[in-house]
């Protein structure tokens, strides 16, 4: 089983974005975007949360992660 690396915190840096604002900008649940900032290689992430991340930060959601080996 592969892991994903996400991006998110790479894309709330851009935009200038605390994890509060793109909580409340996605309505991603604050807890989730702080866990999926702060660890960001996973092995299982919510397809729903990161949609709404990807339409929030207008990017395709394949830009959000990338695969990793274990």
């Amino acid at each position: 089983m592969g892991l994903v690396r996400l991006r998110i915190q790479e894309f709330a840096d851009k935009q200038g974005w605390s994890i509060k604002q793109v909580s409340d900008r996605s309505g991603v649940p604050y807890g989730t975007v702080k866990t999926y900032m702060r660890v960001p290689k996973r092995a299982t992430v919510d397809l729903t949360a990161l949609k709404k991340l990807a339409l929030t930060f207008d990017v395709v959601l394949e830009d959000l992660f990338d695969v990793v080996e274990e």
